[in-house]
């Protein structure tokens, strides 16, 4: 993963689940929803498409990716030694492609956690795949602190920026556990996404193709500090995002609105008075299901 490559695959995962979350999210607001996600249906009624959870499927696929480049590429690699057995002293080696390979080891878990949580039962674990994602992230932060050992001040700085929405995103996680379906949750929680995934494009470019040409300069206090400032322009860049998704929905949401209403494809309420003609019509046509065939 220390390449340009290497950090782009994750940073656009990221990017791609946080906006995806940002139009579920924008619709669970504008529909006025108490769940971000509507309940599943029993297995035997769902499309074979429905079966396994997409979500699911590509956290284990997109991380499985992910450990198979660490320990194969580029060509010719083998990274799947931890010990140097030829060393008496028994070095450890690959020590960042290893913290690499974990955090992508955990995402796989949640991964697995969400498709047996929704293919096989009726009612999921929202809670228990709330937690497995949570202690994901958590990993995730653990590792990016043990990864700055040796790193420079640059990469020591860019990293614990990175930190600080990956804790918020976990965080956030564990409250869902036993504090579920909160619309301020959900915001917040597709808001850090987005700034995490967008930083962690920024952190590609800035260590590996700086715009300039010129790589940053770790001893100059003027560079140093553009990081922070750029952080904040992440957190804009972010609510930007997240606004631009909610227009864009609110304006589909209403026009969809709009034509199901122009169509009568919307509920009516089934009449309750016993005196109506409706009703009347209702209990005949039952009356004749029942004695038909």
């Amino acid at each position: 993963m220390g390449t340009f490559l290497g950090h782009l695959m994750p940073a656009m995962f990221f990017l791609s689940y946080s906006l995806y979350y940002s139009v579920l999210v924008s619709l669970a607001l504008l529909r006025k929803q108490k769940v971000l996600k509507p309940p599943l249906s029993p297995r035997e009624k769902r499309g074979r498409w429905q079966l396994v959870p997409g979500e699911g499927a590509a956290k284990v696929s997109i991380a499985l990716i992910g450990i198979l480049t660490e320990w194969f590429f580029p060509p010719g690699v083998n990274r799947l030694v931890i010990i140097d057995w030829k060393d008496p002293q028994r070095s450890f080696l690959f020590k960042d492609a290893w913290h690499h390979i974990t955090m992508y080891g955990f995402f796989v878990f949640s991964g697995v956690v969400d498709i047996m949580s929704q293919w096989r039962r009726e009612r999921q674990w929202v809670k228990l795949e709330r937690a497995a994602e949570a202690l994901a992230f958590y990993v995730l932060a653990l590792l990016m602190a043990n990864h700055l050992e040796n790193k420079s001040t640059l990469e020591i700085r860019v990293h614990v920026l990175f930190m600080v929405p990956v804790l918020l995103v976990a965080l956030v996680l564990s409250i869902e556990v036993w504090v579920p379906e909160q619309p301020q949750l959900w915001v917040l929680k597709t808001w850090m996404g987005l700034v995490l995934s967008s930083w962690l494009l920024q952190l590609s470019v800035l260590l590996y193709m700086p715009p300039s040409g010129q790589p940053w300069r770790a001893d100059n206090p003027t560079d140093i500090a553009f990081l922070g400032i750029f952080f904040c322009w992440h957190l804009a860049l972010g609510i930007a995002i997240l606004a631009t998704t909610y227009g864009l929905c609110s304006l589909w949401h209403h026009r969809f609105s709009s034509w199901t209403e122009a169509t009568g494809a919307g509920y009516k309420l089934c009449p309750t008075d016993s005196r109506g003609e409706e009703l009347e019509k209702l209990k005949a046509e039952a009356v004749l299901q029942d004695g038909g065939i």
